[in-house]
């Protein structure tokens, strides 16, 4: 079991457990459009069981003989969880759940009618008296089945209080181990269900008998706000889904809850036995077979949880990391915080991400590489970490060029001829020229040679995308040949021109090198 950390680092008293009923299998699968196949729901099923899930719900047998199949297989394959499935008050129902069941190391029935006004008169059109009939008989007979049965209240927070206490009370008497209030279409506030659960375990006389469940929608957006209230009001077993799965607006999301129970074990004592630190792993696992995708800013496990871009938050986490996170990265299953890189990056960090990468720059060669990079981030929507390699290496290549590259307008289209005017510095003398040629690129070269003269040969000349996207950073490489010398030099942009005109420069700039030539025109001669 992990530990229960709190922010300061210091273990807290964590002591009364919560027992977690996952029901990705079963309510998460309802969502519209999120059904998975039996070899996917075993795969979840494994992983729930592996990282500490006490009752997986894995399917309503009476649904389909694939439902069946799927709750029988993974109460095959689960070694330690109780596996339950769900079953309305029918008899036939009741009899298909047990038979679904029955190979589970722990099995449970999970049993539930609609106790509020609206459900009793319009769906299930049954008076109170016929459904506490119902009640009686549906538990019983599950119990006659197995030793573990949990009986749900459906609509529960939208009954009468008088009612839901005269159904909890037939529903243990008859047998049943849990009794679960769920607040099925998202209408409950955390006050209000926390009142709930300590008004009907106040007023139950045999409500000692059973363990107390919640089980929220998030119709409202308040599905672990009420659920952690509902434990405060004594509930010992949370119903949930990895990454909120469920239909309409989802359900509470295991992976809020447990880490809710973790960081905030000073405000709310009590443990899980959820290994955290495969949160992430279980995350990708149901999104990936539910094709549900996981929203960027989800709390826990979103691409978002642990990234940091503005550079007052980036410059708070290099000085120290809880100034702006609660909770390790680590604790959940994220290798480590991420500093996004981008145009609300500050200096510290983007100087921190150098030296993450492997450069150390001189102060003026920082300032250098800031400047490009402030300007690449406000043309380019995200910034790898191979933006800033190829930017950074380009920035070294060009830090004692004597060529170079100040401006350059390209005309080009199906109409031609292609042209390009390009201005350039030669040891700080600005010299401009116009070319034309059989293509963009061709017109560039023309000009450069025309501004300054040689006789290099270009032997390479390959283009290819640093990153992904329409928006990526082109990079090109140059090598030109001159009287047995060869080199070979790179420029980047995200204008594949420009990035070519700077490739071709380069490549002069490390020829003149070469050559131990004091003015450039001299290559000519």
């Amino acid at each position: 079991m992990t530990d229960q950390i709190n922010q300061s680092g210091e273990p807290t008293a964590n002591t009364e457990r919560v027992f977690i009923f996952d029901t990705t299998l079963r309510d998460g699968e309802q969502s519209p459009g999120a059904s998975m196949t039996l070899e996917e729901k075993l795969e979840v099923a494994e992983l729930l069981d592996t990282m500490g899930v006490d009752i997986i719900e894995a399917g309503f047998p009476i649904a389909s003989d694939g439902d069946f199949e799927a709750v029988s297989e993974v109460a095959r394959v689960v070694k330690r969880a109780s596996v339950a499935g769900l079953a309305r008050s029918a008899a036939k129902d009741i009899d298909r759940c047990a038979e679904a069941v029955r190979k589970a190391v722990h099995p449970r029935i999970h049993t539930f009618i609609s106790t509020s006004p609206l459900h009793m008169k319009y769906k299930l059109q049954k008076t109170a008296d016929e459904v506490l009939d119902m009640i009686t008989a549906s538990v019983t007979r599950a119990r006659n089945h197995v030793a573990d049965v949990e009986w749900s209240a459906e609509d529960g927070t939208r009954t009468e209080i008088d009612f839901l206490c005269r159904c909890v009370e037939l529903a243990i008497k008859a047998g049943a181990t849990t009794i679960n209030i769920p607040d099925t279409v998202g209408y409950t506030v955390p006050e209000e269900y926390q009142a709930l659960f300590e008004t009907v375990r106040a007023r139950v006389p045999n409500s000692d008998k059973a363990i107390f469940s919640v089980h929220c929608h998030n119709d409202l957006g308040l599905a672990v706000a009420n659920s952690l209230a509902g434990v405060k009001g004594g509930a010992r077993q949370i119903e949930c889904t990895i990454n909120g799965l469920g239909e309409r607006a989802g359900n509470a999301a295991l992976e809020e809850m447990v880490m809710a129970l973790r960081v905030r074990g000073d405000r709310l004592p009590y443990r899980t036995g959820i290994e955290s630190s495969m949160l992430t792993r279980a995350s990708k696992l149901v999104s990936a077979v539910s094709s549900f995708p996981v929203q960027y800013n989800k709390a826990i496990v979103g691409r978002n949880a642990f990234a940091h871009e503005s550079g007052i938050h980036q410059d708070g986490m290099l000085k120290h990391a809880q100034t702006y996170e609660i909770m390790t990265p680590e604790s959940v299953g994220v290798a480590k915080t991420s500093l996004v890189m981008g145009k609300h990056s500050g200096r510290h960090a983007f100087k921190e991400k150098l030296k993450e990468l492997g450069y150390e720059l001189g102060e003026n060669a920082l300032e250098d590489s800031f400047t490009r990079f402030k300007d690449l981030a406000d043309r380019k929507k995200l910034i790898y970490d191979e933006d800033l390699i190829t930017l950074v290496d380009d920035e070294i290549v060009h830090a004692h060029e004597r060529i170079k590259l100040l401006a350059l307008t390209v005309m080009a289209g199906t109409g031609g001829p292609q042209s390009a005017a390009l201005t350039i510095e030669v040891d700080g003398e600005k010299m401009t020229h116009q070319a034309t040629g059989n293509g963009p690129v061709d017109a560039i070269f023309n000009a450069v040679q025309a501004l300054v003269p040689h006789h290099a040969t270009l032997e390479l000349y390959q283009v290819h995308a640093v990153t992904e996207g329409t928006d990526a950073q082109a990079e090109v490489s140059v090598r030109l040949a001159e009287e047995g010398k060869s080199v070979t030099a790179r420029g980047a942009d995200p204008d594949t021109l420009v990035a070519s005109a700077r490739a071709y420069i380069a490549a002069l700039n490390k020829l003149m090198v070469k050559r131990g030539k004091n003015r450039p025109e001299i290559m000519a001669g």
